[in-house]
């Protein structure tokens, strides 16, 4: 996994306006452990980094601070900043950040950025994406929920939730709104924050590759597991769906998260031929996929990632994990039942036994992603 280990570990931090993620940045710009980092922030001036903790600014852009880590606000282009990052910002001639942090304005999707981590090719040798972190006032938050789809996105497709300002609100109202964010996010840890204080290593290294253990650990990156007890039932085949009294046409109420498994390997082609349905049908709907797949006649499990209706090239592991082979995926989706999801699956696995579809599965490649899902000749 030396591929894996030399890649920069990118998070994504998110949160709607005044959740606290600039209290939160100003706490991590201090600590040791993002001494070394590189923090970009997405809109030029959105966010009020402590003046005490710039050391220089080499030009209206950059700004390194007390702790040695740099933050870089940008205009223009992401994709051209983080290609151009490591010599840009080289210290004596050699890349010096291990690790970046993206920080997004308070409206902003985290999906572009993220398709922008996945879909460039340049990108993909130098970066690796570690996860998406939440900012979630405790104190608005419910009515931030309540009002803003955006708010309960960004909760959806998080792999970590921080929850602030949770000294302004009384233990049942915390309760509250954390049962609120377990039914929209089963899987991501919900960590309390309070003035932005906060250990790195609970926002950090969510991603696929597990630094620890120097691996890829898709059993923690998956959880798998967190849906299975949200349902209630063991084998996840549900679709989390939190109604709650106060509203009936509450925007959690489009959003679920959903853990579908299947015992019998998958043909590959009907299985590349789903994804490319649901992403060319549904691609806005579908917020974030997380996947373990087994492909029948292949003894290898084969790892998917997907953002909306693009998919990070499959990731081929070593071995499987653990004893259970079976396929397990995690949807998050606006407006798309468990039902639907495998209803698709079902209807291509028919039609390609029935009506002989092969041909169509070879020629229909899936979206922005060079033959197909399953690219690069594994199926």
């Amino acid at each position: 996994m030396a591929g894996e280990q030399a890649l920069i570990p990118i998070s994504v931090l998110t949160g709607f306006l005044g959740s606290g993620k600039t209290t939160l940045l100003n706490h991590l710009v201090r600590m040791p452990e993002l001494r070394r980092a590189l923090v970009i922030i997405n809109e030029f001036g959105a966010v009020g980094l402590d003046h005490d903790l710039i050391a220089r600014s080499n030009e209206d852009m950059v700004v390194e601070m007390m702790g040695g880590c740099l933050c870089c606000t940008i205009r223009g282009d992401l994709r051209a900043t983080l290609r151009d990052a490591p010599w840009r910002f080289a210290r004596e001639g050699r890349c010096w950040f291990d690790r970046v942090v993206i920080e997004t304005t308070g409206l902003a999707d985290p999906a572009p950025i993220l398709h922008t981590l996945m879909t460039d090719p340049q990108l993909r040798t130098l970066y690796r994406l570690d996860g998406v972190i939440t900012t979630v006032d405790a104190f608005n938050g419910m009515a931030t929920l309540d009002s803003q789809e955006e708010a309960v996105r960004q909760a959806a497709v998080a792999d970590r939730i921080v929850l602030t300002k949770i000294d302004l609100l009384s233990s049942d109202a915390r309760r509250e709104i954390e049962a609120r964010l377990r039914a929209i996010n089963p899987a991501a840890p919900i960590v309390p924050v309070l003035h932005g204080v906060i250990e790195a290593d609970r926002l950090f290294d969510a991603g696929l590759y597990n630094p620890e253990t120097k691996s890829l650990d898709v059993q923690r990156w998956l959880q798998a597991e967190a849906y299975d007890a949200a349902h209630g039932h063991g084998h996840g085949h549900g679709d989390h769906h939190h109604h709650h009294h106060h509203d009936v046409n509450r925007h959690d109420d489009r959003i679920r998260a959903t853990c579908l498994t299947f015992d019998a390997p998958l043909r590959a082609e009907a299985f590349e031929r789903w994804i490319d349905i649901l992403t060319s049908l549904k691609g806005a709907d579908i917020l974030r996929v997380k996947g373990i797949v087994h492909l029948r006649d292949h003894p290898r499990p084969v790892v998917v990632h997907g953002v909306q209706h693009l998919f990070h090239p499959p990731v081929e592991l070593d071995d499987w994990p653990s004893e259970d082979r079976r396929t397990r995926m995690v949807f998050i989706t606006r407006d798309i039942t468990a039902d639907q999801l495998r209803g698709t699956l079902s209807l291509m696995t028919i039609g390609l036994d029935r009506f002989g579809l092969q041909g169509l599965v070879e020629q229909i490649p899936a979206p922005g992603v060079p033959g197909g899902v399953i690219g690069g000749g594994w199926a």
